[in-house]
């Protein structure tokens, strides 16, 4: 059951929120519904998934990187 709010926003926010409706009359619950899937992540990082990351960050700290035709030789594949 939907529940009836009233927040006081800035009137530049208000009007960045009208830029953002799919269509005129989108309510502004459906418009904050979407901002809030889009920064919501239903799948975080695992610990394995960082710890992947940081070893990746590392390599390419230490210079252990290839460029794509570097990788391409490596694995003989050719254009």
């Amino acid at each position: 059951m939907a529940a009836t709010t009233t927040i006081c926003i800035d009137p530049n926010i208000k009007s960045k929120l009208d830029d953002l409706k799919a269509y005129k009359n989108e309510s502004y619950n459906s418009v904050v519904e979407r901002l809030i899937k889009m920064a919501y992540d239903e799948e975080p990082l695992t610990d394995e998934d960082i710890k992947g990351i940081e070893e990746s960050l590392e390599d390419i700290k230490a210079g252990r990187v290839y460029s794509e035709e570097e990788a391409k030789r490596m694995m003989g594949i050719e254009d």
